[in-house]
């Protein structure tokens, strides 16, 4: 894996009406030919998203949506591809044209107000973008004056015909990108320079042939970043390991479906976690998923679980998602249980018929996005956790494991 996995680019999400600028905005950005760009109204339809290296922003994942006044037939469902797209942004570009300008501002821009409204609410920046700045500078500059006055944010005006103003462009995004964005680390505070880490990595069915699964790949590599001492074995490989080391690791990760075994095995110095109960702290609310394990007591075989997995692979024997966990729920609260699951990006806007949801490691989507699921369960009181907080939870090691800072 040579390239920055999209996950953890940054999200550059690209908002405004049909045919305000955008796509021709992105293009002149990235100096590419990213988007399509025509004279008619609705050219983009689902999100597209393009990671590519932008200097100096680094690794980003750009974002071009439909417009969100779009009046078509299939606007709506279009609509919603956009709200999904801005619950993945870390950084919002809102795109206008001055237009109207002798009428109030809060009636011809309603709608950007109110997007950019949104992501005030979700602490996503926000950049004001007024585009076609050749075709009438006036009214650009009236209308840049409006949204200082309306929002207290500074517009960047640009022409995307002669590049003026794009180089403002990018000096403002850098100011705007969130201030931790890329610092988070997997292993947070559990281990430092020259530690023993040994990891437990089954290759099972599951397990992509020739090939290490994301997580595992992306915790080896900060490992070796930090200057561990790394070592991995499968879960067959583990005793003997141990006998072999001269002293025990400070710290064990292993995958959540052999959290039993090798917790029985480990040496009692050494701490244990898995890569799911990393990642949970990584991406989401590793507090809010174990207070929300604590709910699985109080599950009857009339309840309703909702299984979320980000990734859209085919089940597969014993899949950990589809198989395991709700064979684990069963056995303990009945087979009249019912575990629903969603993959993706399907995660329903009403959870309030749920009385739990198990959400996955979460590799595949942003941070972002994942706290924004979290934001959705907590709005509406329903209790979340993930993968391997369950696991532990239903064999009873959870108090053993070694949670990382969130």
């Amino acid at each position: 894996m040579n390239q920055t996995p999209s996950a953890n680019r940054l999200h550059i999400g690209i908002f405004g009406k049909t045919n305000s600028g955008k796509s021709s905005f992105i293009n002149a950005l990235t100096n590419q030919q990213v988007s399509i760009v025509a004279d008619i109204a609705g050219t983009t339809t689902d999100p597209v998203y393009k990671a590519m290296e932008i200097h100096p922003l680094g690794a980003c994942t750009i974002i071009d949506t439909a417009g969100f006044d779009d009046v078509t037939r299939l606007g709506e469902k279009r609509l919603e591809k956009t709200k999904q797209a801005a619950e993945k942004t870390d950084l919002a570009v809102l795109v206008l044209t001055a237009e109207n300008m002798e009428q109030d501002i809060k009636k011809v821009y309603k709608p950007e107000l109110d997007w950019y409204a949104y992501f005030k609410g979700q602490n996503t920046p926000v950049l004001f973008v007024v585009s076609k700045l050749d075709e009438d500078r006036k009214a650009a500059f009236t209308l840049q004056a409006e949204i200082k006055e309306e929002t207290g944010e500074d517009a960047v005006l640009i022409s995307t015909v002669t590049k003026e103003g794009m180089e403002e462009v990018k000096e403002a995004l850098i100011r705007k990108v969130p201030e931790n964005h890329g610092e988070r680390l997997i292993t947070a505070e559990l281990v430092g320079k020259e530690d023993l880490v040994l990891l437990v990595m089954p290759q099972d069915i599951q397990a992509p042939k020739g090939r290490l699964i994301l997580p595992q790949v992306q915790t080896i590599r900060e490992l070796l970043d930090r200057h561990c001492l790394v070592m991995s074995v499968t879960k067959e490989q583990l005793l003997l390991a141990l006998q072999t080391l001269k002293k025990p690791p400070k710290l064990i990760i292993t995958d959540s479906q052999i959290f039993g075994s090798v917790y029985e095995n480990k040496p009692k110095e050494s701490m244990l976690t898995s890569f799911s109960v990393l990642f949970a702290a990584y991406k989401g609310d590793l507090p809010y998923y174990v207070q929300g394990a604590k709910k699985i007591d109080s599950l009857t075989e009339n309840s309703r679980v909702l299984i979320a997995e980000c990734c859209t692979h085919a089940p597969l024997s014993e899949d950990i998602g589809r198989v395991k966990i709700p064979r684990m729920l069963k056995k303990r609260f009945g087979e009249n249980l019912t575990v629903e699951h969603v993959s993706g990006t399907d995660f329903p806007e009403d959870l309030s018929g749920y009385d739990l949801i198990i959400q996955c490691g979460g590799c595949m989507f942003n941070r972002k996005y994942v706290m924004a699921r979290i934001g959705h369960a907590k709005k509406q009181q329903v209790p979340m956790t993930n993968y391997g907080v369950v696991i532990a939870h239903l064999t009873g090691i959870l108090p053993y494991v070694t949670l990382p800072e969130s």
